[in-house]
């Protein structure tokens, strides 16, 4: 999952940043709505955190400009403002929630992760499952065949994006923007080394391979035989 951090604090920037990080989301960083602005309106983010304060255009405004242009991305407001009015407009104005400073980083990860939940197209259902692979999405565990698999953040992050996306093959690109960063190299074999890594863990002990490379193109998780 991709999620895009809008803050010009450099210091509540980086202790989101991290912590998305470390539950396994890819995570960019804007200071200026601006910027935020032309990203959002490429489509690429899950989810996005938008601080209200900013230089120059602020949060909201950018947020009623996204929503113009026809960006459904769902946001999260970040605001120090508490009064009933201010949430309202937040959400009047383009905004999915709104959280006050100051925050707890749990609490924040619970509702970006709703925010995304409720956006896709898939049931609210907090288990996934493909053949007899199965992931809890709150309880972030992996079992095959009633075995446990044990992932890292990345590899539990790749594995949702598979399995909310069966049978459809995934380009590199696809699976770069949602899991590193905005503009991380493109050129290096990042993607492929975390494939490899989570198809050792999902298919190595198993007669059926799940996760297949469509060569020149990308890889797929496979639901059929």
């Amino acid at each position: 999952m991709h999620v895009l951090i809008v803050e010009d604090d450099v210091k509540i920037a980086r202790f989101v940043e991290r912590g998305l990080k470390e539950a396994g989301y890819a995570a960019d960083h804007c200071e200026r709505a601006e910027d935020a602005l032309a990203r959002l309106a490429s489509g690429s983010y899950d989810a996005a955190i938008v601080d209200v304060m900013l230089p120059g255009m602020d949060g909201l405004s950018m947020i009623e400009a996204a929503r113009g242009r026809g960006v459904a991305t769902p946001i999260l407001v970040l605001s120090a403002k508490r009064s009933v009015e201010d949430r309202v407009s937040g959400f009047t104005r383009g905004g999915d929630d709104y959280l006050t400073k100051p925050f707890s980083f749990a609490e924040l990860l619970v509702r970006v992760q709703s925010l995304i939940r409720r956006s896709s197209q898939t049931p609210v259902s907090t288990r996934l499952s493909v053949a007899d692979l199965e992931v809890d999405l709150l309880a972030r565990t992996v079992t095959r065949g009633g075995a446990t698999l044990e992932l890292q953040p990345r590899e539990f992050s790749l594995l949702e994006y598979f399995m909310r996306n069966p049978d459809r093959v995934l380009s590199k690109t696809m699976i770069m923007e949602h899991i590193w960063e905005y503009d991380f190299d493109p050129q290096t074999n990042v993607v492929d080394v975390l494939v490899s890594r989570l198809r050792s863990k999902v298919d190595r002990e198993f007669d059926r391979k799940l996760i297949a490379t469509v060569r020149g193109v990308g890889y797929v998780l496979k639901s059929g035989a």
